[in-house]
C-alpha cells in the first residue's frame, strides 16, 4: 500500500515539510510504501472551468497534474500538508485540490472509472500557522474535509499546530507525535 504526501509549501526544510516527513515516517512504520510531491516544485495551472474533464475525466490543461492524478489513483491514501497564507492554504496547494474537478461528472459523482480507485481513499490534512490561534487554519480544514464527505472518501483528520521560523517545529513534540500518528493511521486497513 501506498501513503502519498502532498507539500503544499513552496519552503523546503519548514515547518510544513518537517510535519509532513514525520507523517511518512509514521506510515512506512505501519508498513506503507510513501512517496512526496512538492507541489512547488511542479507545474500546476489553475483551473480554467471549460468542463472538458466532465465528459472523459481528461484534464484539458497540459501540465504537471496529469501525473499527479495518477499518483492520487494508486495511493492507499493522501496526507496533504501546508502553512497557512493570508487565512487559507498556498496557492500551490489551491491549484492541486481545485484540479481534482478532473475526477468528477457534471454532477459532481465520481467519474465511473475513477470511482473503483477513489471510493474508501483515505484523506488527511497537516495545517502550520504563524498565529498561536490554530483555528486560524479552520478554512483549511473546512475545504479539505467537505471534500472527503462530499466523495465518500474516509477523513483521517487534521493536525493544526502553530510555528513561525523555518524549523520552529522541531521543538513541538506533541506536533511531531500527531503527524506520525497520523501516518500511521494513513496506513493502518
Amino acid at each position: 500500500m501506498k501513503v502519498l504526501g502532498i507539500m503544499g509549501s513552496p519552503r523546503i526544510g519548514g515547518n510544513s515539510d518537517i510535519l509532513l516527513g514525520h507523517a511518512l515516517a509514521g506510515a512506512k512504520e505501519a508498513g506503507a510504501e510513501v512517496e512526496i510531491v512538492i507541489l512547488d516544485r511542479k507545474r500546476i495551472a489553475g483551473c480554467k472551468d471549460c468542463m472538458k474533464c466532465n465528459k472523459m475525466g481528461v484534464c484539458a490543461i497540459k501540465d504537471d497534474m496529469a501525473e499527479i492524478q495518477k499518483k492520487i489513483l494508486d495511493a492507499y491514501a493522501i496526507i496533504h500538508s501546508t502553512p497557512v497564507y493570508f487565512w487559507t492554504m498556498t496557492a500551490q496547494m489551491k491549484a492541486y485540490l481545485d484540479r481534482w474537478c478532473v475526477f468528477f461528472d457534471a454532477d459532481w459523482r465520481w467519474q465511473k472509472v475513477y470511482y473503483p480507485k477513489m471510493r474508501g481513499k483515505r484523506i488527511g490534512l497537516i495545517t502550520v500557522c504563524g498565529d498561536t490561534n490554530i483555528h486560524t487554519a479552520d478554512p483549511i480544514v473546512h475545504s479539505f474535509k467537505s471534500t472527503a464527505d462530499m466523495t465518500k472518501m474516509n477523513w483521517l483528520g487534521a493536525v493544526m499546530t502553530a510555528a513561525a521560523a523555518k524549523g520552529e517545529i522541531v521543538n513541538n513534540a506533541d506536533a511531531l507525535r500527531q503527524a506520525f500518528e497520523l501516518g500511521k493511521k494513513a496506513a493502518t486497513p
